[in-house]
This record gives structure tokens, C-alpha cells and sequence, in this order.
């Protein structure tokens, strides 16, 4: 009679984790993504700023 209620409840627990850890895993990976994009774009304009500084210096 409690078998049932134990494998739907041990089953929810599994799933539960499942999406938790999947949930983690792509928000790390988005993340990860922005900080690269955010370097890139400071990157890109420093080398900007340099290159406007260099050509008013000569």
C-alpha cells in the first residue's frame, strides 16, 4: 500500500534535482558567456581609445 506513494515520491525528489542541476549548469554557462562578451567589448574599445590617442599624438 505505501509503495506507491514512496516511488512518486522518490521519483518527484529525482526530477527535482534533475532540473536543479540543469538549471545550474546553464546559468553558469550563460555567465561565463557574458563575462567574455562584457572582456571583448572593453577590449575593443581600449584598443579604440589607444589607436584615436596615437593617431592625435603623431
Amino acid at each position: 500500500m505505501l509503495l506507491w506513494p514512496a516511488v512518486t515520491l522518490v521519483g518527484f525528489l529525482v526530477l527535482t534535482a534533475l532540473v536543479i542541476a540543469m538549471g545550474t549548469s546553464t546559468t553558469a554557462r550563460y555567465e561565463r558567456e557574458q563575462r567574455a562578451a562584457a572582456r571583448r567589448e572593453t577590449a575593443q574599445a581600449g584598443a579604440t581609445v589607444e589607436a584615436v590617442g596615437m593617431a592625435r599624438a603623431a
